[in-house]
């Protein structure tokens, strides 16, 4: 049998195809481990994450970048869901830790881009890589929420952030085998703060979960398929690829015009 070895990704390649390749640009992948309305399985965060930065990185790869995407991080920041069940959180101070000792590999081994593919709301790595790219001045840092990267309304009829129309037709199209029966779906009703300004952008304050939703879910599924799952896929992935690509060629010392 010819073995299907995906030389991008760090956890089937080799040292065969490593001991001498010239890697551009590190991705990591990180999701969360956490309850998804009722329907979606706990690890739906890492399924996204793997299936869109693996079929990225094979976009950019077809297009000749060097890039190598590393084992994604399975758990995330779930501060405001310590009463739901095996919601697994790690927290921020945790992340700083694990990211410093892979970036210090990274710059030790000549290795200086990296990029965070991340698939979990409740992380944010913006000062993390502040704080890091300080003490490695060499080091390009950036992170990317996938989920962010398209128009939701060109594709979806109901807005939502957790477990909505958008995660629950990518996973129609990724794991159908792990959804429940529609109709053990929750409505993924959301309550609004009484204090206006926090359903805006200017003032936050953390949502305790299950105070602002009962199913875990926040955006109504029921118009979810597995054809807009497949086609937001397709889109996303390559919009991604192609931005791998660039990364990879960018010029650190000139980025700006």
């Amino acid at each position: 049998m010819t073995p299907q070895i995906r030389p991008y990704i760090l956890a089937e390649t080799n040292w065969k195809h490593l001991k001498d390749a010239h890697i551009e640009l590190a991705i990591l992948p990180w999701g969360a481990t956490e309850a998804h309305n009722y329907h979606l399985p706990y690890g739906t965060d890492n399924f996204e994450s793997q299936y869109i930065v693996a079929e990225a990185a094979r976009v950019a790869y077809n297009q000749g970048a060097n890039l190598i995407v590393l084992p994604t991080i399975p758990f995330g920041v779930n501060t405001g869901q310590s009463d739901i069940y095996l919601d697994i959180n790690m927290n921020p101070s945790t992340q700083m830790a694990i990211l410093g000792d892979i970036i210090e590999v990274l710059n030790r081994q000549g290795i200086h881009k990296f990029l965070i593919l991340n698939s979990h709301g409740g992380n944010d790595f913006k000062t993390l890589l502040r704080e890091l790219g300080l003490k490695y001045p060499n080091m390009f840092l950036c992170t990317s929420n996938w989920f962010q990267a398209m128009d939701k309304e060109a594709y979806f009829d109901n807005k939502g952030d957790h477990a909505d129309e958008m995660e629950t037709s990518l996973l129609m199209h990724l794991k159908p085998e792990l959804i429940l029966p529609k109709e053990e779906w929750g409505d993924g009703a959301e309550k609004k703060h009484k204090v206006k300004a926090f359903s805006e952008s200017w003032l936050w304050s953390e949502r305790p979960w299950s105070s602002v939703t009962k199913d875990t879910g926040i955006g109504n599924p029921k118009k979810a398929s597995t054809e807009k799952g497949a086609q937001f896929f397709k889109d996303v992935t390559e919009k991604i690829g192609n931005v791998f690509v660039e990364i990879c060629a960018m010029d650190k010392e000139d980025m700006y015009h």
